[in-house]
C-alpha cells in the first residue's frame, strides 16, 4: 500500500473520530476527579469519610427496603469513601417510582438521598452520573457503547497509522541520517505560522503520547466492544470472560426464593475466605453485594491484597444463588496474565493508580486527545481550502488559455476573411494622367 493510502486513512479516520474524541476526552478530564466534583457538587449525598464502625453490607441492604417498601434492592457497593450506594428496583406488580439509588450512610444506615441515576442532569445529583454516561456510552445505552466501541477501535488502529506517517522517507545514503530526519518530528516551533504550529502539536504530542494514547484507545475497546477485546486478548494471553458469559446458577423446582441478604453474606465471606487461602491474598474489606436474578447469582466482592488500585475492590466470586455453591473467582491480578493486564488498562484508564499526580495526568491528557482532534480538523480544513484554491487558479489558468486560443483563432479567421481570395483578381484603378 502506498503511502498515499495511509494518508487518506488517517485522515478520514480521525474526521470521523474528532467528534466523539473531543466529548470523551472533555468528559474524562471531569471524571478523573468524579469523585471531589460529586462531593462538590451534592456534599449531603457525598460527604466524605466520617469517623465509625461500617455497617455490614446485608444490613444496609435491608436497612433501604425497609425505607421503600415496594422496592427490592439488588446491589449495594461501598467504593466511595462516606456514602452507600444502593441500586434498586420495583417489586414485581408495585408501581414504578422515579428512583434507582438510594444513598445511605454506611455508619449509621440513614438516608443521605436518591436519585435516577438514568436521568437528565436536572439535578446536581445528576450531573455527574450524566458526565459518566456520556463519557462511556454517549448516555444512549447499548447503541451508544457500540458506536464508541468502534470508534475506539478505530482510534486504535490509528494511533499506528499516524506513528508511520511521522516516519521520513527513503533517501540516497548520502544524506542525513534517519533519526535526525526524524527528530523534527519530535519538536514544535512555536516562532512558524499558525499552521505550522498546529500541524507540529498535532505530530509532536502524537509521537510523545503515543503509548498512553493507544492504552486508552484499547482499554476503551474492553469498556465498549468488550466481546472483540475478549477474543482478542484470548488470541494472545490467559483471559478469563467477564462473569455474564461463563457462570449461571440453577432455580430449584418448586419455586424456593434465594438465600437471604444475611446468609448471602455469610456464604460470600466463607467462599471468600476459602478462595483468599488458596490463593495467598488477604482481604482488605467488603466493596459490594449484589444479586442478579436472572442468571440465579449472587456476587461478593472486596478490597484484596491483588487490588491495585487506590480506591475500590475487584477481587469477587460468584455463587448460586439457591445452593451457595461457588461459580466463579475473579482476581485482578496474579491468576491470568490477561487479567492482569486488563485490571492494569482500566485502572490506569480510571486514574485509579499512583494517586494525585497520576490523576492530574490523566486530567490534562484528556485535554490533549481534544487538542489533537481540533488540530487534526484544522490541518484538514487548511490543507482543503489550500487544495481547492489551486484547482481555482488551475481552473481559471485554463479558461485564460482557452480564451486566448478562441481569440487567437477568430483573430485569424477576420484576417483571412478580409484577406483577397487567392482565386480572385483585383481591378486596380488607373491613375492619373
Amino acid at each position: 500500500m502506498t503511502r498515499s493510502f495511509w494518508v487518506s486513512l488517517h485522515r478520514w479516520a480521525g474526521l470521523s473520530m474528532a467528534g466523539f474524541l473531543i466529548l470523551v476526552g472533555l468528559t474524562g478530564s471531569l471524571l478523573a476527579f468524579g469523585h471531589e466534583l460529586n462531593h462538590w457538587l451534592t456534599p449531603n449525598l457525598y460527604p466524605g469519610p466520617h469517623a465509625g464502625i461500617q455497617l455490614a453490607p446485608a444490613a444496609l441492604l435491608r436497612s433501604a427496603e425497609a425505607l421503600v417498601p415496594d422496592a427490592l434492592a439488588t446491589s449495594v457497593d461501598l467504593s466511595v469513601d462516606g456514602t452507600a450506594i444502593i441500586r434498586m428496583e420495583a417489586r414485581p406488580g408495585a408501581p414504578a417510582f422515579n428512583f434507582n439509588r438510594l444513598l445511605l450512610d454506611p455508619v449509621t444506615g440513614q438516608e443521605l438521598g436518591r436519585f435516577d441515576r438514568d436521568g437528565l442532569p436536572t439535578t446536581l445529583a445528576n450531573v455527574m452520573p450524566f458526565i459518566d454516561r456520556l463519557h462511556y456510552s454517549l448516555a444512549m445505552g447499548e447503541v451508544g457503547a457500540w458506536i464508541l466501541g468502534i470508534v475506539a477501535l478505530v482510534w486504535t488502529i490509528d494511533c499506528f497509522v499516524g506513528v508511520y506517517l511521522t516516519l521520513p522517507l527513503p533517501s540516497p545514503p548520502n544524506r542525513r541520517g534517519y533519526l535526525s530526519r526524524w527528530r523534527p518530528a519530535w519538536l514544535i516551533k512555536f516562532s512558524s505560522s499558525f499552521y505550522r504550529v498546529n500541524f507540529d502539536l498535532h505530530r509532536a504530542f502524537g509521537l510523545w503520547l503515543f503509548a498512553i494514547l493507544l492504552l486508552f484507545a484499547w482499554s476503551s475497546v474492553h469498556f465498549d466492544l468488550n466481546g472483540f477485546y475478549t477474543r482478542t486478548m484470548q488470541l494472545v494471553f490467559d483471559y478469563e470472560p467477564p462473569y455474564s458469559g461463563t457462570t449461571k446458577g440453577g432455580n430449584p423446582a418448586g419455586g424456593r426464593a434465594p438465600v437471604g441478604w444475611e446468609e448471602a453474606q455469610a456464604i460470600g465471606e466463607r467462599l471468600m475466605g476459602e478462595q483468599a487461602l488458596a490463593h495467598g491474598f488477604s482481604v482488605e474489606r467488603p466493596m459490594r453485594l449484589s444479586i442478579q436474578r436472572k442468571s440465579d447469582l449472587y456476587f461478593y466482592g472486596v478490597r484484596s491484597s491483588h487490588d491495585i488500585g487506590d480506591n475500590f475492590g475487584r477481587t469477587s466470586i460468584a455463587f448460586d444463588a439457591y445452593t451457595g455453591e461457588l461459580r466463579a473467582v475473579r482476581l485482578p491480578t496474579g491468576r491470568h496474565a490477561g487479567n492482569t493486564i486488563t485490571t492494569w488498562l482500566v485502572e490506569l484508564h480510571m486514574a485509579n493508580v499512583f494517586g494525585l499526580p497520576y490523576r492530574i495526568f490523566v486530567c490534562a491528557l484528556g485535554l490533549v486527545i481534544v487538542m489533537l482532534s481540533v488540530t487534526g480538523v484544522y490541518i484538514w480544513w487548511k490543507k482543503r481550502v489550500a487544495r481547492c484554491r489551486a484547482t481555482s487558479s488551475r481552473a481559471t489558468i485554463d479558461e485564460n488559455r482557452i480564451g486566448a486560443a478562441v481569440l487567437t483563432n477568430s483573430a485569424s479567421l477576420l484576417f483571412r476573411d478580409e484577406r483577397p481570395s487567392p482565386n480572385c483578381t483585383t481591378t486596380r484603378r488607373p491613375r492619373s494622367a
